[in-house]
C-alpha cells in the first residue's frame, strides 16, 4: 500500500490510496468465497461452483465490491497513519481504478484537526474571585438544607402562590379543537418553575382548590410541534390541590439527620463554615483557570472543522440527556414541556460547542509547542484517583478502556492548563 496527502484550503484534503493489485486479487478470491455460498446455479450447490464457471457467468466486476470492502477499512487506516494525519470525520471515498490483476486506487476526501496558530498564552491576567465565607453564607446554606428536608403540606385554605405546588387536571384546545399532548389529569406543577408553555403558570397564581379556569395563551414560535407553534390556545383548567412547603426547624433530632458526625448547632455551623470555604476556594480556582484558557483560545488562529462542532454537539446533547434522566425525566417530555425540539437544542448549544472544540485544540497545540509529556507515574497517580472516584479496580479500568491514548491526551491537556496558571501575570 502506498499513499499520498494532498492538503487542500481549510481543514479538507485529498489521501490518493494504492493498493497493489496481489493485495486486491487477494480480496477478490476472499470476495469469491463469501459471494458463491448465497449464488444458487443448476447442477451445483451453493459455494461449489467453480471460480471460471462463476466469472463467466457473472463477471469478475460483480466481485469488486465486495473486494473493495474488504481491503478499504484496512488500507485506508494504514494510509492515515502513514501520512500523519488526524481526521475528525468518515471520508468521502472515490474508486479511480478498480480492475483485477491492477492496482486498486481510490482517493478519500479527508477532513483533518484544523491547524492552530498560537497567540499569546503566557503572562495573561485572571480576575480573582473572594473565598470569603460570611455569616450569611453559613445561614443561607443551612436554609437550603433545611428546604430540602421540608414536607409538602395541603393548603387547606387559600390561593396558589408562586412555589405552591399545585395538582391540576387541563385541557387543551387550539380553533375549538383538542390538540394531542394537551390534556392531563392529576398533574403537580411547582408555580414559578417556568416548567410550562410561558403564560400558563402565572395564570395559575390566585386560583383556589375546586375552581376552574380558561387559560388563554399563544404558542411560542419556536416551539417543537410546528403545528402549535404560534398558534393561540385555551386551556380549561380545575384545581384539584394545593400543596406548601413546610420548613423545619434545625432541632436535635434533624440535626442527627442532616449530619450524625456533629455533636451541636455550633458545631455543624463551624463545619459547614469548612466545606464552604473549601468550595468557594474550589470555584475560584476553576474560575481561574477558565479565564487563563478562554483568553488563549481567543488570542489563536483557528478555523474550527463543521463536522467537529457535530461531534461536540452530540456529546453535549448525550450529556444533557443523561442529566435529564437523573432527574425522572427523558427527552419527549421535555421536549414537550419546554417547547424546544432537537434541532433547536442543537443550535443552542452549537456556539459552545464550537467554543469547546476551539478550546481543545489550543490547550492541545500548547502541550505540542511546550514538548509536554506524561510520565508513566502520571498515568498510573491518574488511573489510582479513577478508582477511589468510581470504586473500581485500577485493572478493570484500563480492561474497560482499552487504548490509554485518551487518558494521555486528557492529561497533556491538564498539564497545558498548568503551564497557564504557572506562566499567569500575578496581582
Amino acid at each position: 500500500m502506498s499513499q499520498n496527502w494532498e492538503k487542500q484550503e481549510g481543514n479538507e484534503g485529498i489521501l490518493t490510496i494504492t493498493v497493489p493489485a496481489e493485495e486486491f486479487d487477494e480480496a477478490l478470491d476472499e470476495a469469491f468465497k463469501k459471494v458463491s455460498k448465497e449464488v444458487s446455479v443448476p447442477g451445483f450447490r451453493k459455494g461449489k461452483i467453480p471460480r471460471q464457471m462463476f466469472e463467466k457467468r457473472f463477471g469478475v466486476e460483480s466481485l469488486y465490491q465486495d473486494a473493495i470492502d474488504i481491503v478499504l477499512p484496512q488500507a485506508y487506516t494504514a494510509a492515515v497513519e502513514e501520512a500523519g494525519i488526524n481526521p475528525v470525520d468518515q471520508p468521502d471515498v472515490d474508486v479511480e481504478e478498480v480492475e483485477k490483476g491492477k492496482d486498486l486506487i481510490f482517493k478519500a476526501k479527508v477532513t483533518v484537526e484544523p491547524e492552530v496558530k498560537l497567540g499569546e498564552y503566557k503572562g495573561l491576567e485572571a480576575e480573582e474571585m473572594d473565598t470569603e465565607v460570611t455569616g450569611d453564607d453559613v445561614q443561607q446554606e443551612i436554609d437550603n438544607k433545611l428546604e430540602s428536608h421540608a414536607d409538602m403540606v395541603v393548603k387547606e385554605d387559600g390561593k396558589a402562590e408562586e412555589g405552591d405546588i399545585v395538582n391540576l387536571d387541563f385541557d387543551g384546545y387550539v380553533d375549538g379543537e383538542q390538540f394531542e399532548g394537551g390534556k392531563a389529569e392529576g398533574y403537580d406543577l411547582e408555580i414559578g418553575s417556568g416548567s410550562f408553555i410561558p403564560g400558563f403558570e402565572e395564570q395559575v397564581i390566585g386560583l383556589e382548590v375546586d375552581d376552574e379556569k380558561d387559560v388563554e395563551l399563544t404558542f411560542p414560535e419556536e416551539y417543537h410541534a410546528e403545528e402549535l407553534a404560534g398558534k393561540e390556545a385555551v386551556f380549561k383548567v380545575r384545581i384539584n390541590s394545593i400543596k406548601v412547603k413546610e420548613t423545619p426547624e434545625l432541632d436535635e433530632e434533624l440535626l442527627k439527620e442532616l449530619d450524625e458526625e456533629v455533636e451541636s448547632v455550633d458545631e455543624y455551623k463551624e463545619k459547614l463554615e469548612k466545606e464552604l470555604k473549601e468550595s468557594k476556594e474550589n470555584q475560584a480556582e476553576t474560575s481561574m483557570k477558565e479565564q487563563l484558557i478562554e483568553q488563549a483560545a481567543d488570542n489563536a488562529e483557528i478555523d474550527v472543522p463543521e463536522a467537529m462542532v457535530k461531534s461536540e454537539t452530540d456529546r453535549m446533547l448525550q450529556e444533557f440527556e443523561q442529566r435529564l434522566s437523573q432527574q425522572g425525566i427523558n427527552m419527549e417530555m421535555y421536549q414537550q414541556l419546554s417547547g424546544q425540539d432537537e434541532d433547536a437544542l442543537r443550535e443552542q448549544m452549537k456556539d459552545d460547542a464550537e467554543q469547546r472544540v476551539r478550546t481543545n485544540q489550543v490547550l492541545k497545540q500548547i502541550a505540542i509547542d511546550e514538548n509536554i509529556e506524561v510520565a508513566e507515574a502520571d498515568m498510573d497517580a491518574e488511573l489510582e484517583k479513577m478508582s477511589e472516584q468510581f470504586g473500581i479496580k485500577v485493572e478493570d479500568i484500563k480492561s474497560t478502556l482499552g487504548d490509554l491514548s485518551m487518558l494521555e491526551d486528557d492529561l497533556k491537556v491538564q498539564k497545558a492548563i498548568d503551564v497557564l496558571v504557572q506562566n499567569r501575570k500575578q496581582s
